[in-house]
């Protein structure tokens, strides 16, 4: 006869008191981090959804994918297919300047997607102060929410929070701003900043403070300060780019972004990027760009800086042209799609750079 197994009741104890109905996983920074990843998508990429509902729920699924992959910028751009539907059709002088206290995404994609984002990745406790009632936003309730490190709760403690600044007023002869954070207690910060700004506060405690009403001392930080320091993600910012050149000219990042990778069918197989040590490993600002329905080839043409420069073929842009879904069964792959496959196929080459 078989032994019995010995039956092991810490096992069976340990398994039925993990309480699964919350989510578990938190954000755990190792050390500070310079490095950042960018991504740049199309606005005309709205022009996939027919409806409200759909332009907002779209904007949400990249919104996801950025939190989730930790994705420090999104670039929207302008790749020239974009032309409002015939019953949104404007004039030429409305369409140079559009009216963007209304409904954006039938008539400027590029400003509805990155309100919606901005939107997204705002703490919630700011969200009224700083994004007032808008047509853009109408939908954006129905959304996911992104949960990233920076979203704190007013019993969480953090050295870092995202506040909205108030009124400003005299203290023992200096200037000080009242910023409201989600905490009981305001936060003074040297200095006087206009109303209804967002800032981000280095707060001078280093516990959740319980004392009443006494203002919490702060100093205000840049909003990379998290990431540089400790490593944490403190969310993505949204620039806007006039063309596909321009998000490469443009970049925010002292040196410009060192490695950048386009998409496209015609490309590369990304697992042999991904796998490739020696030409992606060391980045100090990566940037994966993305094309809309018919690809970066439309965005090459359509851009008169790189017609100048002789650029004719998206390839030439790029460090590395890749094909994120080689033998793909759909004869397209959306672009909100593309950027939850790019982001997971390059895990690889972001992984190297935290080690």
């Amino acid at each position: 006869m078989g032994k019995k197994r010995k039956h092991d009741s810490s096992n069976e104890q340990s398994s039925t008191t993990i309480d699964t109905s919350k989510p578990t996983a938190i954000f755990k920074a190792t050390s500070g981090r310079k490095w950042t990843v960018s991504i740049a998508v199309p606005g005309s990429i709205m022009a996939n959804a027919q409806s409200r509902e759909l332009q907002t729920i779209l904007a949400g699924h990249i919104a996801r994918a950025l939190a989730v992959f930790c994705v420090d910028e999104l670039v929207i751009f302008s790749d020239g297919q974009f032309t409002p539907p015939p019953s949104q059709n404007l004039s030429a002088q409305h369409s140079a300047s559009p009216n963007l206290d209304q409904y954006t995404g039938f008539t400027h994609p590029n400003h509805f997607l990155a309100h919606i984002l901005s939107y997204l990745e705002c703490p919630a406790n700011l969200r009224r102060t700083l994004f007032p009632r808008h047509p853009n936003l109408q939908h954006a309730g129905m959304l996911p929410s992104l949960d990233m490190p920076h979203h704190l709760k007013p019993q969480e403690y953090c050295r870092w929070r995202e506040g909205v600044t108030g009124g400003s007023e005299k203290d023992a002869g200096r200037v000080v701003t009242h910023v409201q954070t989600g905490l009981k207690q305001d936060v003074h910060i040297e200095g006087e900043v206009a109303p209804g700004s967002r800032v981000t506060v280095d707060l001078q405690t280093k516990k959740a403070p319980d004392n009443g009403n006494e203002p919490i001392a702060g100093r205000a930080v840049a909003p990379s300060t998290p990431r540089e320091k400790k490593g944490l993600y403190w969310g993505y910012s949204v620039r806007d780019a006039a063309s596909l050149s321009a998000v490469l000219t443009e970049c925010p990042f002292d040196g410009g972004y060192d490695l950048s990778i386009g998409t496209s069918e015609r490309g590369k197989p990304v697992s042999e990027i991904s796998a490739d040590a020696g030409t992606t490993a060391g980045f100090k600002h990566m940037m994966i760009v993305y094309g809309g329905v018919a690809g970066l080839e439309v965005a090459v043409q359509a851009d008169e800086e790189l017609k100048k420069v002789g650029v004719e073929k998206p390839e030439e842009l790029f460090d590395h042209w890749v094909n994120l879904v080689p033998g793909q069964g759909s004869r397209t792959i959306r672009t909100e799609e593309a950027v939850w496959v790019g982001l997971m196929g390059l895990r690889g080459v972001v992984e190297r750079n935290v080690k």
